[in-house]
């Protein structure tokens, strides 16, 4: 297996190069890091004693995470930009390959050789997708905030410091604050006040360091969903951003939007809490993550990222024993149709663009959703993602409401406290 894994990481890397070749000049996949760019930018801007979250950094950008982000990304203004966007390229390959070890880990597979290897060759199959192409191009932080989450909190219920690590990432980027909610839901007051801590202790650091900055953020700029990008924007992959393109409206109908971002909220918890219950602990955390993308008033598709730990489940559940024919042929179409959804399609435009803040002779767009050919099924494209939400959350809730939960099953040990049927959980 650890073999023919090989291979298929090989096809994937040759694959990428047939997508947008490693070579072309700011679109090939090392060849840009924007957001990086923009992160050093805010570091620079505040060692130079100019306001934060009144730059317009590199021109026409606004920076948009906590003032404690910005120790994070400081030490990269020590070396050239080149250096930085090698290293950070690196640090997420190395994160992806760390979240897919812990996704086996938490499934009950021992961390062997060949898994070790297995693990290496999915990383290149996990580039091929949308969200993860697009960390590592524009250099985004989501896969790091991931990580961090992954580790925590597939974690027993009573291990030390359970929840810190999920609320340091929410004190960067705030969206990981719905794990307050999830473990609220599972009565884990400890772990939720890890959560708390974590993201009130990053507070405090950023107002004993940057007091003007995090005052600013803290009282306003969070507020602010709008600094991340307009809500009618190509790749807006959150409902508030479904209804916005599909309206063709930068100002969609707040009540709609709180309906369905509510009804979303409810469905994503109620999976989660079933995938607990159940002893799937790395799915319910998965789904609460992709349920704050989903309701998110503004989720690029790299903040998609979940779809990596979803998809080493989908391989484990595949070399699981004790299913029948259909069972397995459900499984492998689910799978399946989750990849080619969040596939790096590739649209190409032979002619001069204005990519966010530069010209470019000719563009290779990334993502189903800059597919615009069928009118009728504009519905679906605007806003794939939903599609693989709405099939994770309904398909967890049919199966294990059904009482036979053998497809889910793992070998991992129950987390404490948890409740088992059968004795035993991302600028923008």
């Amino acid at each position: 297996m650890a073999v023919g894994s090989v291979l298929i990481g090989l096809l994937a890397l040759w694959l990428q190069d047939v997508i947008v070749p490693y070579t072309t000049p700011f679109w090939g996949l090392f060849d840009n890091q924007l957001d990086l760019d923009v992160y050093l930018s805010g570091a620079r801007t505040v060692l130079d004693g100019a306001s934060l979250y009144d730059a317009k950094l590199l021109g026409q950008m606004d920076y948009t995470y906590a003032p404690i982000s910005i120790l994070l990304f400081t030490p990269f203004t020590w070396v050239s930009f080149e250096a930085a966007r090698i290293i950070w390229s690196a640090g997420i390959v190395i994160a992806l390959y760390l979240v897919i070890m812990l996704s086996f880990k938490s499934l009950g597979r021992t961390p062997t050789w060949p898994l070790r290897v297995i693990a290496l060759s999915l990383v290149a199959v996990v580039l091929l997708l949308e969200p993860v192409r697009t960390t590592v191009w524009y250099g985004q932080i989501n896969v790091f905030l991931m990580l961090l989450i992954v580790a925590d909190l597939t974690r027993t219920e009573g291990a030390r410091l359970r929840g810190v690590g999920a609320g340091v990432a929410a004190g960067i980027k705030l969206t990981p604050l719905i794990f307050v909610l999830y473990l609220a839901v599972l009565r884990q007051w400890r772990s939720m006040a890890g959560v708390l801590a974590g993201f009130f202790g990053t507070m405090m650091v950023g107002f004993a360091v940057l007091p003007r900055e995090s005052w600013a953020y803290w009282t306003g700029t969070m507020f602010d969903s709008d600094r991340v990008g307009a809500p009618q924007t190509v790749g807006n992959q959150s409902i508030r951003g479904w209804l916005a393109n599909l309206l063709h409206s930068d100002d969609p109908s707040i009540l709609l939007w709180g309906v369905l971002a509510a009804a979303a909220l409810a469905l994503g918890m109620y999976a989660a809490l079933l995938a607990h219950r159940h002893g799937q602990e790395l799915l319910a955390v998965t789904i609460v993550g992709m349920t704050a993308a989903a309701i998110s008033p503004m989720s690029w598709g790299h903040h998609w990222v979940w779809f990596v730990p979803l998809l080493v489940i989908g391989l484990h559940l595949l070399a699981t024993p004790r299913r029948g024919v259909v069972a397995y042929g459900l499984l492998a179409a689910g799978l399946i149709a989750m990849m080619l959804i969040a596939f790096s399609w590739r649209t190409y435009l032979a002619h001069p663009i204005w990519f966010v803040n530069r010209s470019v002779p000719d563009a290779y767009l990334i993502g189903l959703f800059f597919k615009h050919g069928i009118d009728w099924l504009e519905w679906f494209t605007v806003y794939p993602y939903n599609a693989i939400f709405l099939g994770t959350t309904i398909a967890t809730i049919v199966v294990l409401r059904s009482g036979d939960d053998s497809a889910t099953t793992v070998a991992a040990e129950p987390s404490e406290g948890s409740q088992s049927v059968r004795g035993r959980p991302a600028g923008e």
